[in-house]
């Protein structure tokens, strides 16, 4: 027998909360004591929740007319750590990859995945593919990016590295490894390829953005036990926020999303928008 309206609409206003509240940096069990829905089922709608928002960049993010990117990488880790994955047989260390356009604050592209050239080259190959015009782009001085972008976009992009050199003294070694970063006592803009603007050479707002992730993204928060076990799990948290933070959150300085700074979307998504898009 189907249930009621009166049954559904509740258990439709949980789903709601449950995925704003992981949106918002919420744990899974923290959602669990406020909504009343059991863990596992929690995990299994923000992994499906999660495929469809990557699905949903994927379709959305097309013919972009973006001027300026940057780009970076976040560090986390899926299971264990490094020094321990091999024993506890996890995936160890994960890297995101984040294109940001530095005028709309609009996300593009990302990928998940090992900090290596493969990796690299594919980020850089899907990035190129999802724009309308040549960029400017600016990254940090990772050695695998000049062949990537090189790959990527062949010879119609303007491509500049900020180099940063940090203090080597055992006091930032030591603030490193609480997770502090080390001092920077050098920053030189480097011209890799074509005319980019010198001054416009810069990883400070994909920088931010990535505190951003940090702060509503559960799993990559710092010194917590909220990490991934799976590898899908941890790329559909990372994809949901992405979706979250580019379709239904206002940037205080556009005053609008990023999608719609972009021209992506007319207007501003609701969460209820966001789970109707994802088929929930």
């Amino acid at each position: 027998m189907p249930e009621s309206d009166e049954g559904i609409q509740p258990k439709r206003e949980q789903h709601l909360t449950a995925i704003s509240m992981l949106c918002e940096g919420s744990s899974i069990l923290a959602v669990e004591r406020i909504t009343g829905i059991h863990e596992d089922t929690i995990g299994r709608l923000a992994l499906r929740v999660g495929q469809a928002c990557k699905q949903i960049m994927d379709e959305k993010m097309q013919n972009l007319n973006c001027q300026h990117i940057e780009v970076d990488e976040i560090w986390g880790f899926i299971g264990a750590k490094r020094k321990n994955a091999e024993r506890a047989g996890a995936y160890g260390d994960v890297w995101t990859y984040i294109a940001l356009d530095s005028q709309s604050k609009l996300i593009p592209s990302f990928l998940v995945g090992r900090r290596d050239m493969y990796h690299t080259r594919a980020f850089m190959e899907d990035l190129a593919g999802r724009l309308s015009r040549q960029i400017q782009l600016s990254t940090d001085a990772m050695n695998a990016y000049p062949e990537a972008v090189e790959r990527g976009f062949g010879g119609k992009i303007d491509y500049g590295q900020i180099v940063k050199t940090y203090s080597v003294t055992q006091l930032s070694k030591e603030a490193a490894v609480r997770y502090s970063p080390a001092e920077v006592v050098e920053v030189e803009r480097k011209i890799i390829h074509g005319n980019p603007v010198v001054a416009r050479i810069t990883t400070s707002h994909v920088e931010k953005q990535n505190h951003t992730l940090r702060m509503h993204c559960r799993r990559l928060t710092r010194l917590t036990n909220a990490f991934s076990k799976k590898f899908e799990n941890f790329e559909a948290a990372v994809s949901l926020n992405f979706a979250y933070y580019n379709f239904c959150k206002t940037h205080k300085a556009l005053r609008m999303t990023p999608a719609q700074a972009a021209g992506v979307e007319s207007s501003a998504w609701t969460i209820e928008d966001l789970l109707k898009n994802c088929g929930e």
